[in-house]
């Protein structure tokens, strides 16, 4: 809710704003009908060239006080909304304007009657969790996973691993993935890690390329608190959603666990996790 009790949404874009102008002149439309505010940070304003007029509020900073995060844009401008808005109660309402978007909300083609829903709060919130972490003493969070994986260049990583406080191996691999039930879709299933339906609690862990017959995935209990060993020659990369984030140096060790609840997506009725599977991936088995 805005100062004067109006109602207010941030809206996020990707980097690409011939893709989505027109989509956003008509969200602006469709907003200024329902008398909602909508709000546009420096770089938003600044890539779309907006000015202030009735309902739009450029130049604005990102207000966690908002009844709803809007995007046009796929998994990567997703997930930057989540993290914008962990640990709130404002949902993230998607338009996928990318190649997959598992998480949008919508499809760009359905644009014109999804946001009069949008506007009319006809939609239902799926709660999503998330791995967290410390990264040179500072708390990290990762929406979809975390990866730890060998520089290009370098030799072949050795990472053990732990659970519970329980070594279970130390395998010789190209790194290693950890997963929610939202990223298992991504660098996981990539890696032949297990599909985790929405709603599912506790983490996938892959490996990548691993030099061994005997490497296979798993699924952690969310208590489970997992740790990681560098057992390297040379430091390995820290990636969280994608984004490198640093380092972990030779016999280091990396603590990851499981929150709940972390971030809020905005589903339409009758959308499921497994008709979306279907959708995006086609049939698993003809």
């Amino acid at each position: 809710m805005g100062a004067e009790g109006g109602r207010e949404m941030t809206v996020l874009t990707h980097a690409f704003p011939a893709q989505t102008d027109r989509a956003l002149e008509h969200l602006i439309e469709a907003a200024q009908a329902h008398q909602v505010r909508l709000r546009f940070d420096p770089e938003e304003t600044a890539r779309h060239r907006l000015a202030a007029r009735p309902g739009v509020s450029v130049d604005a900073p990102l207000a966690r006080a908002v009844e709803l995060c809007i995007v046009l844009g796929g998994d990567g401008t997703i997930l930057r909304a989540l993290h914008a808005y962990a640990c709130t109660q404002v949902p993230v309402f998607a338009v996928n304007f990318g190649e997959v978007g598992f998480l949008a909300t919508i499809e760009r083609e359905q644009l014109p009657g999804a946001l009069e829903r949008a506007f009319d709060r006809d939609y239902r919130l799926l709660e999503l969790p998330a791995i967290e972490l410390e990264v040179d003493g500072a708390p990290q969070r990762a929406f979809n996973d975390v990866a730890v994986h060998r520089k290009a260049g370098e030799r072949v990583a050795r990472l053990a691993y732990s659970l519970g406080g329980e070594e279970l191996g130390s395998v010789r691999c190209d790194g290693l993935v950890v997963a929610t039930p939202a990223g298992s879709t991504g660098y996981n299933l990539a890696n032949g890690g297990p599909v985790m339906a929405w709603g599912v609690e506790g983490f996938a862990i892959s490996f990548i390329a691993p030099h061994s017959l005997t490497a296979r995935a798993l699924v952690a209990a969310p208590a489970d608190q997992l740790s990681i060993c560098n057992r390297s020659r040379s430091a390995l990369e820290i990636a969280l959603d994608g984004r490198p984030v640093g380092e972990l140096a030779p016999e280091a060790e990396l603590r990851l666990r499981f929150r709940d609840r972390a971030g809020l997506i905005a589903q339409l009725p009758g959308y499921s996790f497994y008709g979306r599977l279907r959708e995006k991936f086609g049939l698993l088995a003809r």
